[in-house]
């Protein structure tokens, strides 16, 4: 009579042996994979964890001072790890010598504190603050709002500018500048004095102030607003700060007013020569007319159009170049001999290579082959289209009925034939509803690869970030919403029609 029982380790055996290798008890008893995985998830969890020790007390030389002064940074996270590492070790002697017994009940809950370990790891290490994020939102509120209501970029009216202005003499002498020439019903403007030494820096890069002039003016539209701006002697103007706000100033009732304005900063090229006049000018500005589109609304439409084409574009050339390599990739059409089996390995690499990098990338490269703007985006979504829909295109091949495939193979059909009558007719639902799918997700990428220079409504919208003009942002986001939600329901009701 032959012995089928095979010899397994004693339970507590098994136990020492994964006290001093975590999951060898396990790989003993038989349990091969739970023991590698278990091994793996401690080794893991102690790496990460040294690492994050390392970062917390990095000026520290041992690891029991970097541990020490770890702890004392993060309490709550270094015992936590500690301590659960340590009954993690332990947990996996006690289920060795489970396994060994044949005890496998509820050996599942070993893998929950593995998941626990790994999120507390993963809380400090993508430094998660709540607390931060809660106390910090009064001051992302006022931009986080202009984005949320950006509308009133979208439009503005024409613009009626009205002003005067006086000259300013840098650095006095004995004949200043006069004053301006009042003409009745006109606005005027004077400086007292009309010469002055502006605003410079120290050693230090601190602003020493310039000297202050009086501004006084009268005949400008009472109650109003009115801007200060000041141009150097070569017509460069620019708006004065005070108090870190650009000055201005509140007409009165008669249309008239007094201030005091210390004389700006400007750097005077070493080549000037001569007297150098300044000059200082009020002006309101008044919007007249009916509403009309503003910059910011012409240009995200403008973009929003490339965007949607980009993504046409590139889905429609996915589509041309990943039907055929898909049939490459097919296992059940490429098993017919090693010649075959190896074109379909190299194709299904080649794809998966070229799927894992990111289009964000396949567009800093195109970047640099053809240079910033749409077509740069459209390589990028191409060259990543044609690996996406290649491997799902094959293996919607691959998971169609064989049963046409072997009546045409019966008929004497060559591999061309065979594809053409007994694949084709299979394949046209899943095809449309794959490239729908990926048309969705070209026109959702190309929000992005613009902010590498992809063209598109991206490489607008983080324009305007960068210049902090968060309405005009908003604007932009607005339109990638509702444009997503046009082609979500579109492609919806395309897959309703041809699947």
């Amino acid at each position: 009579m032959v012995n089928n029982k095979t010899k397994r380790i004693p339970g507590t055996a098994a136990a020492l042996l994964s006290l001093i290798v975590p999951g060898l008890g396990q790989i003993l008893a038989g349990q091969l994979r739970r023991g590698l995985l278990l091994f793996a998830s401690l080794a893991s969890i102690m790496v990460l964890g040294s690492w994050r020790v390392h970062l917390l007390a990095h000026r520290e030389i041992t690891w029991a001072d970097k541990l020490i002064k770890a702890a004392g940074r993060r309490p709550f996270f270094v015992i936590l790890t500690l301590v659960c590492a340590v009954l993690l070790w332990l947990w996996i002697a006690w289920d060795a010598r489970r396994q060994a017994d044949k005890q496998k009940k509820g050996g599942a809950g070993i893998f929950v504190l593995v998941l626990v370990l790994f999120f507390s790891l993963g809380w400090q290490i993508s430094k998660i603050d709540l607390v931060k994020m809660v106390a910090e939102l009064p001051d992302a509120w006022p931009p986080l709002s202009k984005i949320l209501w950006p509308w009133e970029r979208a439009f503005t009216r024409e613009t009626e500018v009205v002003g005067a202005r006086a000259d300013i003499l840098i650095g006095c002498d004995d004949s200043p500048p006069p004053y301006p020439v009042e003409i009745p019903g006109q606005p005027y403007i004077k400086s007292e004095p009309t010469c002055g030494n502006l605003s410079t820096l120290d050693e230090n890069n601190k602003v020493v102030k310039g000297s202050v002039i009086t501004l006084t003016g009268r005949g400008f539209a009472p109650d109003t607003l009115t801007e200060i701006w000041w141009a150097d002697s070569i017509g460069n103007e620019f708006r004065p700060r005070q108090d870190r706000e650009y000055v201005a100033v509140q007409t009165d009732a008669a249309g008239a007013f007094e201030f005091k304005l210390v004389m700006p900063y400007r750097l005077i090229p070493p080549s000037a020569v001569g007297k150098q006049v300044h000059r200082v000018e009020a002006r309101q500005v008044t919007q007249v007319g009916g509403l009309i589109p503003a910059d910011p609304l012409k240009l995200t439409i403008e973009r929003m159009a490339e965007t949607i084409f980009m993504g046409m574009m590139a889905t429609l050339f996915g589509i041309i170049f990943s039907i055929p390599i898909s049939f490459l990739a097919a296992r059940n059409l490429m098993s017919g001999s090693w010649i075959t089996m190896t074109i379909y390995y190299v194709t299904r690499t080649i794809l998966n290579i070229v799927r894992a990098i990111e289009p964000l990338i396949w567009a800093l490269i195109a970047v640099v082959w053809v240079g910033l703007g749409p077509f740069a985006g459209i390589l990028a979504l191409t060259i990543h289209s044609i690996a996406a829909l290649g491997k799902l295109y094959s293996e919607a091949i691959e998971s169609i009925d064989p049963g046409p495939i072997e009546a045409i193979r019966a008929t004497g059909a060559n591999h061309l034939q065979t594809i053409m009558f007994a694949v084709v007719p299979q394949m046209i639902p899943p095809f449309v509803s794959f490239s729908i799918y990926r048309w969705d997700i070209n026109v959702r990428m190309s929000t992005i690869i613009g902010l590498v220079g992809g063209g598109g409504i991206g490489f607008l919208l983080v324009q305007y970030i960068r210049l902090l003009d968060y309405r005009a942002a908003g604007i932009a986001v607005w339109f990638i919403a509702v444009t997503v939600s046009i082609l979500d329901y579109v492609s919806a009701e395309i897959r309703a029609r041809f699947i």
